[in-house]
């Protein structure tokens, strides 16, 4: 098994209704089936009653909502922290303007899909890198996960397992804001020269670990890895 493999093995298994962790106001996927092509939405959980029906917002898309009608099929997916469950589910009721949201039938069956910590998504985020003796360098991420990330950099990083300080901006769902990550990380592996292009300089790439990160930004880097899990599977490692 080649190592891109791995990393993109994930494991299906039925779960909980519980076990999606869901939280009113949380963000969802929702697909339609109403042409040949299922359509991805991304909406919020409003609230349920177990074992009877869930309320979900409906979509906008172009600053309208998204036509659903009473007996549509919809797949709705959630991110729960460790799985990406998804379910599929009818419309109940529809109510429009101004309240837009919608019932869905209660879902029967759940399958989750786990996470590897190892996937990654590619990424083009300038971060800044803080090296023993008080050496700082601009760097480029170049792909992350939850465990590491890829990086690039116009200056050769100290080999041997070297903790450096890593220091990064993501957006933070819904709303896009911007997330300054700090964190240390170790670097893992030895460096390969990248020749330079008119674009950049030639670059030294490097992996490394990540060491100490913060609970809530990890919770933000699995979200990344879910987002291109479900809408852009082109942008896994």
């Amino acid at each position: 098994m080649t190592s891109s493999t791995a990393a993109t093995e994930a494991r299906t298994q039925e779960v909980e209704f519980e076990q999606m962790n869901l939280q009113v106001g949380g963000r969802i996927q929702l697909i339609t089936h109403r042409t040949l092509k299922p359509i991805q939405h991304f909406s919020m959980v409003i609230g349920w009653i177990k074992d009877d029906y869930m309320i979900v917002k409906v979509p906008l898309e172009n600053s309208a909502p998204v036509a659903l009608a009473e007996g549509d099929k919809l797949t709705i997916r959630v991110f729960s922290g460790v799985n990406v469950c998804a379910f599929s589910t009818v419309v109940l009721r529809v109510f429009d303007r101004p309240l837009l949201y919608a019932h869905v039938a209660f879902p029967a069956r759940i399958q989750g899909t786990s996470l590897r910590t190892a996937m990654r998504v590619k990424v083009d985020i300038p971060a800044q890198l803080a090296c023993a003796g008080g050496i700082k360098a601009n760097v480029f991420l170049v792909n992350l996960s939850v465990s590491g990330a890829l990086l690039e950099s116009e200056l050769p990083l100290p080999g041997g397992d070297a903790k450096v300080g890593l220091s990064f901006t993501l957006l933070a769902p819904p709303d896009n804001r911007q997330v300054r990550v700090t964190t240390y990380a170790h670097v893992r592996n030895s460096n390969a020269i990248k020749p330079a292009t008119p674009e950049r300089p030639q670059m030294h790439t490097y992996g490394v670990q990540f060491s100490g990160l913060d609970p809530a930004h990890y919770t933000l880097l699995q979200n990344l890895t879910y987002e291109a899990m479900i809408a852009d599977r082109q942008k896994i490692v």
